[in-house]
């Protein structure tokens, strides 16, 4: 692991966007198509701004998110959303998303289809990863009791999960699906993640699930 600093959140945004697209582009080099893992929330927006002006074949390159909430894609709440308006457009409207949500009340049940989706697409080449302030990363939050289940080396590649802390059920991808991404990039802001981050090294994925993606990974970190 290692650990870039910026000075703010402008330059953050426009250097990951390069690094990204760096990666990208190599690996396209060598794949007839590439497969980018991406965090929803307020942090990677800007990135995506940048990302998505970036002159590549995007039509080559396949898009999932690292987690969803399990709401319809219109809400304010969805990560799709999102990605849609940030991401998905300008010279990447032909990248291909791949969904995480389907038409039904309850993830269990609707997942074989997205999951069979998945499975044609993998491995993760580029992984953009957040960090909650908790130590989570993806879905995989330290108060989900199917935190386990979603840590283990055979675990499916999307898992529900309902963390206590959190209004609505999710689907994540699983560690292991995270931690085998060719190129790992982990961005957050604000000092009290910093010592988040420096905390979850000394501990098990199981207390901080962080630690379980963090070997190889470049860490991208702003104060502001």
């Amino acid at each position: 692991m290692t650990v870039q600093t910026y000075a703010d959140a402008d330059q953050l945004a426009r250097d990951v966007a390069g690094a990204i697209a760096e990666d990208l582009s190599e690996a396209l080099k060598g794949e007839g198509r590439v497969l980018m893992a991406v965090p929803g929330g307020t942090t990677p927006g800007p990135i995506f701004d940048h990302l998505s002006a970036v002159d590549l074949d995007w039509s080559r390159v396949d898009v999932i998110l690292t987690d969803e909430r399990w709401v319809s894609g219109d809400s304010p709440r969805s990560n799709t959303k999102l990605l849609r308006e940030r991401l998905l457009v300008n010279k990447a409207t032909e990248a291909t998303l791949l969904p995480m949500y389907a038409e039904a009340d309850e993830p269990e049940g609707a997942l074989e289809p997205l999951m069979a989706n998945i499975a044609e697409r993998l491995p993760v080449k580029v992984a953009i990863l957040g960090m909650g302030a908790d130590m989570h990363t993806a879905s995989l939050f330290p108060d989900s009791a199917e935190l386990n289940a979603a840590l283990a080396a055979d675990a499916p590649l999307l898992v529900p999960v309902r963390p206590e802390s959190q209004p609505e059920a999710r689907v994540t991808l699983p560690a292991h699906v995270l931690n085998g991404a060719l190129r790992k990039h982990i961005v957050f802001k604000g000092a009290d993640k910093l010592a988040a981050l420096e905390t979850a090294r000394g501990l098990t994925p199981e207390v901080a699930p962080i630690r379980a993606v963090l070997d190889g990974a470049i860490v991208h970190y702003t104060e502001n």
